[in-house]
Order: structure tokens, then C-alpha cells, then sequence
């Protein structure tokens, strides 16, 4: 009995020490993404000008400094933060909640459909709440006909509901690119095929104030329910057993998750792996608990999207698109995914 609690202290001290190293690795990072870019600026500049906006100290750094840190770089990397976070959970939540570990956002077309509600706000003129709006729409159309085929089909396997999603992606697709082909080349279009490429250029800080609360609630709500994701993993009728509302608490997840896609595509348009690639990676270091894992796949998925948007700008004279270096990453990590699944079934 003491050798059981002795292990369950020790395992907690070791996911209380992990916590705690990736919490300072991101807060590291997002200091040296303040940092590093065309224009340098060292890091004691850096908290110099944060610490001059709370009390006086004399100004040794320069005026352009400043404002490419607080006006360029600062939304940038407070959207890399919400967009990594944002994507990564909800591929946790997907994952869990319909207990397979290669369900991601953009497997169950709900970024191919959230990029089609955005595009279409796009060709309306609407500003970003209108984009939001639009994009949460569709990004739940296009989950429930991913949800909707496997009933119709009366196969409710886990192979039936990828390629339900991989359908309802090729359909949303054909959509935008219809989208793109009747789009004003001088204006939407360019607008559109940004959404697509995924990027955190034209992040200001008004749409970091439309944006962040829904995400951050979204995560939150996801956070207080997460020890339910663990029961709705067991099964529905284990699941019910327990005491569960299995299809309210699916319904409330699937909806967090696909709000949080929505919002990450408003921010930056799409972008893959993701949502796939970081939960992995949390369950491998906390194990299967999505008590442990969710907060771990938060800060795991903000620290990968401020490297990548960090690496994206200063890799070369011209910007990267995101999708690009995301893809480079997660494709050959799925591969990996694969041969595991492969090996468990044999």
C-alpha cells in the first residue's frame, strides 16, 4: 500500500516537474520570438520595454525597437500562442472523444470546412466577427456530415469515420476552390489563398481581442471537463454506467473543439498536423490520462506554433507560409503513427 502511494506521489511530482519546464520553455521561446526576426533586438531590450510600460526606467533601447517588438512581433506571437493552443486541444479532444488517435481537425474536414465558412465571409466583405461566425458554422456542418455518413451507413467503425472525414474535406475543398474561382483576383482571392496557406502576418491587435476570449473559454471549458474525455474513452455504455450524459458531453466537446478550429482558422487560415502531431506527443509524455496530457498538449502546442511562426519569418528575406513547415513536420510523423497502429493490430 505505502509502495503504491510512494509511486503515485513520485509520478505526480514528475508531471508537476514536467509542467513546470515546458511553462518556462514557452515562456523562453516566446522571449527569443520577441527577439529574433530581420530586425534584432536583444533580450534585455526586450524586457526592458515591458518593464518601461508599468514604471518609468530610462529608455536605452530604440524607438524602432519598440515598436517592433510591441506592434509587430507581440500580436504575432500572442497569435502563434492562441492558434498552437487552440489547434492542439481540440485534436485532443476529437481523439478522445471518438477514441481514435489519428483523428485530427483537418482529417474530420472541420478546418477544410472552417476555411470554407472564412472564405465565404471573405466574399461578403465582413469583418472578423462575421469571419468567426462564419467559420464556427461550417466547421460544425462539416462535423456533423462527418458524424452523419457512418449512421447512414449503419458502420460506425473507426476506419468508416476517417473516411467520412477524408469525404467531407474533398467536398468542402471542391467548395473553396469553386470559392477561389469566382473570388476578385486583385482582392478576395489574395485574401482566400492567405486563409489557405496559413499565416500570422496580418494578425492585429483587434482581432486578438475578437478571437482570444473564445478560444481561451473554449479551452477552459475543456479543461474543468477533461477527466470526462477518460470516460467517454471507456465506451457509451461505460460510459452511461458511470453516471454520463455520453451524447451532452459529446455534443458540449465536439462543439469546444470545433469552436476552437473555427477561431485558430479566423487567426491565421489553415493550418494542418497540428491537431494531430502534439497530442501524440503529450500522451507520450504523460501517458493516455487526459487529465495530464491536456494542459501538457496546451503548452506543448503553444511552444511548437511560436517556433514555427518564429522559424517561418526568419528562415529566409521572404515569409514562409505555416501550412508549409507544419506539413514538413506532420506528414512524416503520421507515417510514424501509422506503422505504430500497424504493429498493435499485428
Amino acid at each position: 500500500m505505502k509502495t503504491e502511494k510512494n509511486r503515485g506521489r513520485k509520478k505526480q511530482a514528475e508531471y508537476k516537474g514536467l509542467f513546470t519546464a515546458l511553462l518556462v520553455l514557452t515562456i523562453v521561446l516566446v522571449l527569443l520570438a520577441l527577439c529574433i526576426g530581420q530586425y534584432r533586438v536583444s533580450a534585455l531590450d526586450v524586457i526592458k520595454i515591458f518593464v518601461s510600460r508599468v514604471r518609468s526606467i530610462p529608455a536605452t533601447w530604440d524607438v524602432q525597437a519598440e515598436n517592433v517588438v510591441l506592434n509587430l512581433r507581440l500580436p504575432r506571437v500572442i497569435g502563434a500562442l492562441l492558434v498552437g493552443a487552440a489547434l492542439s486541444v481540440s485534436g485532443s479532444v476529437y481523439q478522445g472523444v471518438f477514441k481514435n488517435p489519428l483523428v485530427a481537425p483537418d482529417l474530420l474536414g472541420v478546418t477544410s470546412g472552417a476555411c470554407v465558412g472564412a472564405a465565404a465571409a471573405i466574399l461578403m466583405h465582413m469583418n472578423s466577427w462575421g469571419i468567426q461566425i462564419f467559420a464556427f458554422l461550417a466547421g460544425i456542418l462539416a462535423v456533423s456530415i462527418t458524424l452523419l455518413i457512418p449512421k447512414l451507413l449503419k458502420n460506425t467503425n473507426i476506419t468508416m469515420l476517417v473516411l467520412s472525414g477524408i469525404i467531407v474535406k474533398g467536398i468542402m475543398d471542391s467548395v473553396l476552390g469553386l470559392m477561389k474561382y469566382v473570388a476578385d483576383p486583385e482582392t478576395e482571392l489574395q485574401s482566400i489563398t492567405y486563409w489557405q496557406l496559413g499565416s500570422l502576418t496580418k494578425v492585429l491587435p483587434s482581432d486578438l481581442m475578437a478571437t482570444a476570449p473564445v478560444i481561451l473559454t473554449g479551452m477552459m471549458v475543456i479543461l474543468l471537463l477533461r477527466w470526462r474525455i477518460n470516460i467517454l474513452s471507456l465506451g457509451d455504455r461505460e460510459a452511461r454506467s458511470l453516471g454520463v450524459s455520453v451524447k451532452k458531453m459529446r455534443n458540449v466537446l465536439i462543439t469546444c473543439a470545433t469552436l476552437l478550429t473555427a477561431s485558430a482558422v479566423c487567426l491565421c487560415g489553415t493550418i494542418g498536423w497540428v491537431g494531430l502531431v502534439i497530442p501524440h506527443l503529450s500522451r507520450i509524455l504523460t501517458g493516455p490520462d487526459n487529465k495530464k496530457s491536456v494542459p501538457v498538449t496546451i503548452l506543448l502546442g503553444a511552444s511548437f506554433m511560436v517556433v514555427i511562426d518564429t522559424l517561418a519569418r526568419a528562415m529566409t528575406s521572404m515569409e514562409i507560409p505555416l501550412g508549409i513547415l507544419t506539413g514538413l513536420i506532420g506528414a512524416p510523423f503520421y507515417i510514424i503513427v501509422l506503422m505504430r497502429q500497424r504493429m498493435k493490430l499485428s
